[in-house]
């Protein structure tokens, strides 16, 4: 059935009143992007463990609903892609595609750039140019084969449009290729981000230079006046939103800022209807909107929280829904079968080669020149050659202009696909940092050589490197992230900004010690790598101990005025997500050293009405119980450390079990796989009941003659471990207590195998301390000591009545 465009009504009168809704704008509308979004989520799941970027599985998922798969059937295409939806389609996909260059603009910081140097910008020079001139190369191979005379179009613009396509690297598709890799903290990342940021700036030029050229793309010729009109008005239009738009801006970001954490709303829309403004002034000077768009997103300030908060509000909306339909429109365009012959497949692979070659080969040589080394020039080359977003906007605004025809269309489409498709794989096989084999470091309570080690840590300063973890997500916040990570390298306040505060102002206090040296480090990785990245620093740094914060954070009153008082009423847990938790998890499997999980109640707040960190009054009073085994002999040496601040008061809690029969004693054997999650671990290796504890008599001597001064020591002997470890918890005694995770448990602690665990991962005694329904008021300090080579974890639960005592298949205590 035909349709008038002029006749299409907006909504229909519904099914009952016999109106078909896909006969109707909206009704269709909303299936269309249904559609579309499913399509191309489903297939991000399925590229997600090639490492692919999303706008790959958008653009593939655009083909697969168009003329090169489905819609080969006429009826699914009439029905459901109509030839006069596409208008309406395109149009609401190009309000997405506006804001989407506006944060684009937003993300790429020009400071940056200068900041780069002349390697950077030599190698971006390089990789320009050489594909450029292939592409101009290529273009006449194209215009003179797949162009009859009477669609040919000048040819200024189309050596323009091709040469640009070619040259192209796609800057948010880099970062997050980059970051998936763990290249960010490279030279090669740092590198490749540089020169990816001048590549943008110039892409954009040599963009605005060719819609100029293009003119109205009706096929006539456009007078080179009207072109130099255009560019001039180009160019001014960029001055003066730079010189007097941007300052403008800078004072709504400075007056929008956010005051109790809400940014003001009027200042919001203020920046959004100025986005819009500023695309409808360059669609009115010639050339297209979304250069209006870019350019006023560099006038946003990139250091504020103002330009954070308005990505926040609009990037879900505009990455997540409306982007996808603008990709998916080039990928409805695409159609396959236009590739008609071996001449049309031999310019494929012509372009495919010359795009390659072009940037890699520009980039390797100017890398090698400045004395890169090869194989890292190389890794760098095939990360430039990334194409992806920027390269999908010009070809779809080439063909908008009927610069490009189908057949060209469908060719770049598909280079830039294979291009972007084969960065990660090429890389992986070149360039990878060499990680570690996760070899054992000494842990606190190493007894080789003790004399020095200790001499050695009295002497020489503490060092501690705070690691900011971010998860790397597909949001452009997240690449904002990574410019300010790339850009000083200290920890930056995002979405839980006061949380981060507290903790970063807590470290810088302790600086202030004299004896400590603080390293502020930032990692940024998707969350099923970023014990990659926890255990690789770990080892690099050769640090003693990793101390992760648990993956639940009480909402706490941080004044210290309350902070005996009123804090246990406080138990309101935040779970910040499962992802954290998983994390944390593979970190406590894999760490080379010894790992500490924080189960934080408002332990980094510090007030300023506390005296001076110089000693002279104790402000911290941490606790450290003791049942016995590895882990609880480094939760005890980690303890003595603290003793060594005259502001911190330890007192030690032993818990003893006097000699009893053999027929009390508990059998622990592996849990089943059903439900395995659930149950506390046990280490998989010989114990010797005497050798164990003689290791805790042995250190729990040394540490009394040591710190007999300055540390209280108590003893108990429990009826009711529950009870007893709950009545710690719940006074008013301390602000921290350290217990060791104990996967080689005493009989007493055994006996708990059979308790529903709430978080296996922290230990029988950990998980009774960091519930949220024991009303526990200090934090809690869960210690692992490095794992032995071999030496593995499994679930187990409770039999009684055994009277083996080893640990190894059948866990017996």
């Amino acid at each position: 059935m035909a349709f008038n465009i002029t006749a299409v009504k907006t909504s229909s009168d519904g099914a009952w009143q016999g109106d078909n809704p896909l006969n109707f704008a909206f009704p269709l509308l909303i299936v269309q992007t249904a559609l579309i979004v499913a399509v191309s989520r489903s297939l991000g799941l399925l590229f997600k463990p090639l490492r692919q970027p999303k706008v790959i599985a958008e653009i593939v998922g655009g083909i697969l609903l168009g003329p090169s798969a489905l819609g080969r059937n006429t009826a699914y295409m009439h029905r459901i892609f109509p030839t006069w939806s596409m208008p309406i389609l395109e149009s609401v996909a190009s309000i997405g595609l506006l804001f989407f260059l506006f944060l684009v603009g937003l993300e790429l910081d020009l400071s940056s750039i200068r900041r780069s140097g002349k390697r950077a910008f030599g190698i971006a020079a390089a990789g320009i140019t050489l594909p450029f001139l292939a592409g101009v190369g290529v273009a006449f191979v194209i215009r003179n084969t797949l162009y009859t005379a009477a669609d040919r179009t000048g040819y200024a613009e189309f050596l323009v449009f091709i040469g640009v396509a070619l040259s192209i690297t796609a800057f948010p598709v880099l970062a997050r290729i980059l970051a998936e890799l763990k290249l960010l903290t490279t030279w090669v990342g740092e590198t490749a981000m540089a020169a990816a940021a001048f590549n943008d700036v110039a892409a954009w030029i040599m963009l605005a230079l060719a819609v100029a050229l293009a003119g109205s793309g009706g096929g006539g010729k456009t007078s080179p006046l009207v072109s130099l009109w255009v560019l001039l008005s180009g160019v001014v239009f960029v001055v003066f939103t730079l010189v007097v738009i941007r300052p403008g801006m800078k004072w709504v970001a400075k007056r929008g800022s956010p005051e109790n954490d809400v940014v003001r709303e009027s200042y919001v829309c203020l920046t959004l209807s100025g986005v819009m403004v500023s695309g409808f002034a360059t669609d009115l000077i010639g050339i297209h909107s979304i250069f209006g768009a870019f350019v006023f997103g560099l006038t946003i300030p990139k250091d504020g929280e103002f330009g954070h908060r308005l990505i926040e509000r609009i990037e879900d909306f505009v990455s997540g829904l409306l982007l996808p339909l603008y990709f998916a429109t080039s990928g409805l365009k695409t159609d396959v079968a236009k590739i008609r012959g071996a001449e049309s497949w031999g310019m494929l692979g012509l372009v495919v080669v010359s795009a390659c070659a072009g940037k890699i080969v520009g980039t390797f040589a100017a890398a090698v020149m400045v004395k890169v080394p090869a194989r890292e020039a190389l890794a760098l080359g095939c990360l430039m050659n990334t194409k992806g977003l920027v390269e999908l906007i010009v070809l779809n605004i080439g063909k908008e202009k009927k610069v490009l025809n189908d057949e060209t269309f469908a060719i770049l489409v598909l280079m830039a696909l294979f291009t972007t498709f084969i960065t990660t794989p090429t890389v992986m096989a070149i360039y990878k940092p060499a990680r570690g084999t996760n070899h054992k470091l000494k842990d606190l309570s190493s007894s080789e050589d003790s004399t020095k080690e200790e001499l050695r840590i009295l002497i020489l300063r503490l060092k501690l490197f705070v690691m900011h973890l971010m998860e790397l997500t597909e949001r452009t916040s997240s690449i904002i992230m990574v410019q300010r990570a790339r850009k000083d390298g200290l920890p930056f306040v995002h979405r839980h900004g006061e949380c981060h505060s507290s903790v970063v102002g807590g470290f810088q206090a302790y600086r202030q010690l004299g004896r400590v040296a603080v390293r502020p480090i930032t990692a940024v990785s998707s969350l099923h790598t970023m014990h990659e990245d926890i255990c690789h620093m770990a080892e690099t740094k050769r640090v003693t101990m990793i101390i992760l914060p648990f993956h639940k954070r009480w909402n706490v009153d941080h004044g210290r005025g309350h902070h005996h008082q009123d804090r246990g009423d406080a138990n309101v847990s935040e779970n910040v997500g499962h992802g954290w938790r998983l994390v944390n998890q593979r970190v406590l499997k894999n760490a080379p050293c010894s790992v500490a999980v924080l189960v934080d109640r408002g332990l980094g707040s510090l007030d300023p009405q506390i005296s001076s960190l110089d000693g002279s009054n104790v402000v911290e009073r941490v606790g450290v119980i003791f049942f016995g085994g590895p882990d609880d002999r480094e939760a005890l040496e980690l303890g003595g450390r603290m003793a060594e601040h005259q502001a911190v008061k330890v007192t030690v809690v032993r818990f003893f079990v006097r000699e009893t029969l053999r027929s009390n004693a508990v059998t622990l054997r592996p849990a089943s796989s059903k439900g395995k999650e659930k149950y506390y671990t046990c280490l998989t290796t010989n114990v010797d009941p005497k050798k164990e504890k003689e290791l805790d008599e042995g250190v729990l001597k040394d540490f009394k003659s040591k710190w007999k001064e300055t540390v209280e020591y108590k003893e108990k002997e429990p009826n009711n471990i529950i009870q007893e470890i709950l009545s710690i918890g719940q006074s008013q005694d301390f602000d921290l207590i350290v217990v060791g995770r104990g996967r080689v448990p005493s009989a007493k602690v055994a006996t708990l195998a059979e308790r529903q665990a709430e978080h296996p991962e922290l230990g029988r005694i950990g998980d009774v301390l960091a519930s949220s329904i024991n009303h526990i008021i200090p934090s809690i300090l869960v210690v692992q000591q490095h794992n032995k080579p071999q030496v593995e974890e499994i679930a187990v639960s409770k039999i009684v009545k055994e009277s083996s005592l080893t640990i190894n298949g059948d866990a017996n205590v």
